[in-house]
């Protein structure tokens, strides 16, 4: 795994130093879990999904460093060969067992939200390794608790959880604003009630025009 530095850990921790809603390695799991399926926006488009999903927004170099690094996994994860170099973000080897299983725990959640925030229907072998990957999520670890398994255990999640990003991404992408988060309705859309009331209302006047012709 890479230091903090090369991975990029030490620039989103100070990026997102003011930002609390969520930890970085929850945020870059849901930004790959979006990049599966999608291709990267800009900044500007960072900060509506983060707002659609009722967060913050956070500072413009926080928005700059996220477009960056989404651009930089989507493009990798569209071939096969770039992808097997993906990394989730978590600390280096430099940190304690239980605060990298914690980030990755917190990576795992992320992803799945932003699978779920994609809207990918995955086939049955990749239902399988979602449901594995939530097992990650799930794990309970306080600060004073041994992880079971130690390093070599963690060598083996850190190795299952950032190869599923690899099986899922080989699919079409779209644009991020034609995801139903984004998308929703337009301010001035009108509603299936609206539309059919303007129809009656045009029915009701097209046949009231008909009858004043049909008196003269």
């Amino acid at each position: 795994m890479m230091s903090d530095f090369m991975s990029g850990w030490d620039d989103w921790t100070a990026a997102f130093s003011d930002w609390t809603d969520i930890t970085i390695s929850e945020l870059h799991g849901l930004m790959t879990g979006i990049m599966t399926a999608c291709n990267a926006p800009d900044a500007e488009g960072w900060q509506r999904v983060l707002e659609e999903l009722s967060f913050d927004v956070p500072n413009e170099r926080a928005l700059e460093l996220l477009a960056e690094y989404a651009e930089d996994v989507s493009f990798a994860l569209k071939d096969k060969d770039d992808a097997y170099a993906y990394e989730p973000l978590v600390p280096d080897d430099e940190h304690e067992l239980y605060e990298r299983v914690l980030a990755l725990k917190d990576w795992a959640g992320g992803y799945l939200t932003g699978i779920g925030v994609a809207g990918i229907t995955p086939s049955k072998d990749e239902e399988e390794l979602l449901r594995d990957l939530a097992q990650i999520a799930a794990i309970r670890l306080d600060d004073a608790e041994e992880f079971d398994g130690g390093e070599e255990m963690w060598l083996h999640l850190f190795e299952f959880a950032r190869m599923v990003p690899v099986s899922l991404a080989v699919r079409k992408r779209c644009n991020i604003n034609e995801l139903p988060l984004i998308k929703g309705l337009a301010p001035t859309a009108k509603t299936a009630n609206e539309i059919a009331q303007d129809k009656a209302a045009q029915k009701t006047q097209s046949l009231y025009i008909d009858a004043m012709h049909q008196k003269q």
